[in-house]
């Protein structure tokens, strides 16, 4: 079953790579909003209650890693529909495979995009500026809550392309990402966010998800954010999977 998985991995990074439309947004517009945010909000450092950071710039990156982190699930979800109503799927189906290698493969995909999207992050944010306090083992911290969060928002994707079977719909969700996504700490402190958003971002696993990710970029690697990331992140990967399997389950017997 490995070389199935990783023959459909391939396929898939190839077909991102030729279809430059399904890369870019997980890169373009989370960077303009990274730009944005920085070029705007800088002296929010100073309120009191924000978090000892270098600089607005630093603070930030997490939210925009954790924007593209979830775009590229939008990104996996489209591929899948497109996938079906190309009849790919299909001959997936016909032939010869374990049906969930159907799965993996796609998430092993999105597992290697979410690596490029982190690094393409960290490497931005030291151009201009930035500085990684947590040094190499920060870095490489990042590097796996990034990839775990990836290959769970990949699955969740995947999950709504199995049921939805159309693009169009799969491209729906985007308004619904941003929403849950201002909800959380990954663009402001959760100690500053005003009700019922400090509530909300509480509960939300995107606002674990991001400080995990922040904490290694700011100060020195702290165990309990970084693992509460993680858990998170996994959590996340955990469910989606399970999801994404059932979705594929109910696919096949509709097919």
């Amino acid at each position: 079953m490995t070389r199935v998985v990783l023959a459909l991995a391939r396929r898939a990074i190839r077909a991102n790579l030729r279809k430059p439309q399904f890369l870019a947004p997980l890169l373009i517009f989370p960077t303009l909003f990274l730009a944005v945010n920085v070029g705007g909000l800088t002296s929010t450092t100073s309120l009191q209650g924000f978090p000892e950071v270098r600089g607005f710039l630093d603070f930030q990156l997490a939210g925009a890693l954790t924007q593209s982190l979830l775009l590229g699930g939008v990104s996996t979800g489209i591929a899948s529909a497109l996938e079906i109503e190309g009849g790919f799927f299909d001959r997936l189906v016909a032939s010869p495979i374990p049906r969930v290698a159907i799965v993996l493969g796609r998430l092993v995909a999105a597992g290697l995009v979410a690596g490029v999207q982190v690094l393409f992050f960290l490497a931005l944010g030291l151009a201009f500026g930035a500085e990684i306090a947590g040094g190499v083992p920060g870095v490489l911290v990042v590097l796996v809550i990034g990839i775990v969060a990836g290959v769970g928002f990949g699955a969740l994707g995947q999950a709504i392309g199995l049921r939805a079977r159309n693009a169009s719909t799969v491209q729906g969700i985007f308004p619904l990402v941003l929403v849950i996504l201002f909800v959380s700490s990954a663009f402001f402190p959760r100690a500053l966010l005003s009700p019922p958003s400090d509530t909300i971002s509480r509960f939300n696993p995107l606002s674990y998800l991001a400080d995990g990710l922040r904490d290694p970029i700011i100060s020195e690697v702290s165990w309990t954010p970084v693992l509460e990331g993680l858990a998170a992140a996994t959590g996340i990967a955990v469910v989606a999977m399970g999801l994404s399997v059932l979705a594929l389950r109910g696919r096949l017997r509709d097919a």
